[in-house]
């Protein structure tokens, strides 16, 4: 091998090899340093998407867990509130069942059960007023689907969170049938010979039975008079009439075709067709019709959207007949609009978009609780409420039951939510946020044992490089030996 002093290329190459193991050395540092093996985009660039994208997944997965986390302390603020209104609903009840002693109560004793009821209600509205978390309302309907009905006889009584809000003009009410009770008409004339002759008449309702017999001294009017009071008295849902020409007539309180009674007279025509035997009621029929060109399940007076479609949920209660416009073929009747505006709470319960849960809540204002019950004293809610007379404590003890239920069952979803939804979800994201970040260690993380030995070689190998560059450096004083 010839000498030469212008190219050392032994010098050369383990310059070289000095800084390829130096460059390893000072990854080796690196990874020591940071505990991962990926530091920058140029260490495995497929990889560090893959950790980039765990990483992001494991920020939304953390964060998803504190707004369940948070969900679940609105739903318990909002039992509790709820359980405050039942504990007062419970005791209007109790009062209306103490007014409902008629027997034995005086004027002065209705008036005191009137005012601390109305003491009872005015709480129920300030807690809906003024229940709330941080500084969103829970109670006072903004957080739930809201709706009007438009048109005579069209009423909103509710809708859930899965309700999607009408347009403008509202969802188009079409009715096909109208919603009627249960009945039963004589057909011959209830007079005053049937009268004398001691009829016998039975009906039997809800599982209560009327057995009424007439008097020879009685008027017909007296006689038709202790027939609805002892109607009244035994809590039947009926109402009893006398028609223009002097025929009986028994109609249900209730709208639908799952409400009826049976009936019977000695004479026959009078209620029953045969003598002395019972005789079911015609039949009420339930509304049927469609809401917004969709269908609508029918049950009384009230349809309800069906599931799976854009009105689930949606309840609209129709008192009117079908309305048949001048324009309108047949089987194509229409009643009116209901507008809903849905403002249900929306949680984010999942790291990814779309990832979300609804909860609609209600309104406990008095004026809503209650409402839709057909009564006799004609209370709309229980607001209304008035157990002043025998027949309002009586009413006032339906409204509040139907009140009762309403909060119970409000209770009942909000503890379902709670338990099937987000705790549920919540374990579900522990668990996921756990496999995620083994998964981002797998591919991120550095195994310490194979970096100290990679370490320790590279840094051998650095120094034998150096000791080698300074021999090769020495190889060209060698020629110096020639010229001596």
């Amino acid at each position: 091998m010839g000498l030469r002093i212008n190219h050392n290329v032994q010098a050369l190459n383990g310059h070289r090899q000095l800084l390829i193991n130096d460059r390893a050395l000072g990854r080796s540092l690196e990874k020591l340093s940071s505990g991962m093996k990926i530091n920058r985009a140029a260490d495995n660039p497929a990889q560090l998407i893959i950790s980039e994208q765990m990483r992001a997944q494991i920020a939304g997965v953390s964060q998803a867990i504190d707004n369940s986390e948070t969900a679940v302390s609105m739903v318990q603020t909002t039992e509790s509130a709820l359980t405050e209104v039942a504990n007062l609903l419970t005791s209007i009840r109790q009062l209306s069942i103490h007014a409902a002693n008629e027997g034995a109560n005086d004027h002065n004793m209705l008036q005191a059960d009137q005012l601390e009821i109305n003491n009872a209600l005015d709480t129920i509205d300030r807690i809906t007023n003024n229940a709330q978390f941080g500084v969103k309302k829970i109670l006072d309907g903004s957080t739930g689907a809201n709706g009007v009905g438009i048109g005579v006889g069209v009423e909103f009584i509710g809708a859930s969170a899965t309700t999607v809000g009408s347009p403008v003009a509202g969802y188009e009410l079409r009715v096909s049938q109208a919603s009627t009770r249960a009945h039963k008409e004589g057909t011959v004339a209830f007079d005053e010979n049937i009268v004398k002759g001691g009829e016998e008449i039975v009906i039997t309702e809800g599982g209560k039975t009327v057995r009424f017999t007439t008097d020879e001294n009685d008027t017909l009017p007296a006689a038709v008079g202790r027939l609805k009071n002892e109607i009244k008295s035994l809590g039947l849902s009926v109402d009893l009439d006398v028609t223009e020409d002097g025929r009986l007539q028994v109609t249900h309180h209730q709208f639908g075709g799952e409400h009826g009674f049976q009936v019977s007279s000695s004479t026959a025509g009078v209620l029953s067709s045969t003598s002395r035997e019972l005789e079911d009621s015609e039949a009420g029929k339930d509304i049927r019709g469609t809401i917004g060109g969709l269908y609508a399940a029918g049950k009384g007076q009230v349809l309800t959207g069906a599931p799976g479609s854009a009105i689930e949920g949606l309840k609209v209660r129709y008192t009117g007949d079908v309305i048949t416009p001048p324009d309108a073929g047949e089987g194509e009747p229409a009643a009116g609009r209901v507008a809903v505006t849905q403002n249900s709470l929306v949680f984010q319960v999942g790291g990814n978009a779309g990832q979300t849960t609804r909860l609609s809540l209600v309104n406990t204002n008095t004026r809503v609780l209650g409402r839709g019950l057909v009564n006799e004293s004609g209370f709309s809610a229980i607001r209304d409420v008035d157990v002043r007379s025998a027949q309002g404590a009586q009413d006032a003890i339906s409204l509040v039951d139907k009140a009762i239920d309403e909060i119970s069952v409000t209770r009942s979803e909000l503890g379902a939510f709670q338990k099937n939804t987000l705790e549920s979800n919540l374990r579900q994201l522990r668990i996921n946020a756990e496999e995620l970040t083994n998964a981002e260690s797998v591919i991120r993380d550095a195994d310490m044992a194979k970096e100290i030995t990679d370490f320790t070689r590279n840094s051998i190998m650095v120094q034998s490089a150096t000791a080698m560059l300074a021999q090769a450096n020495q190889v060209p004083k060698t020629v110096l030996a020639l010229l001596g």
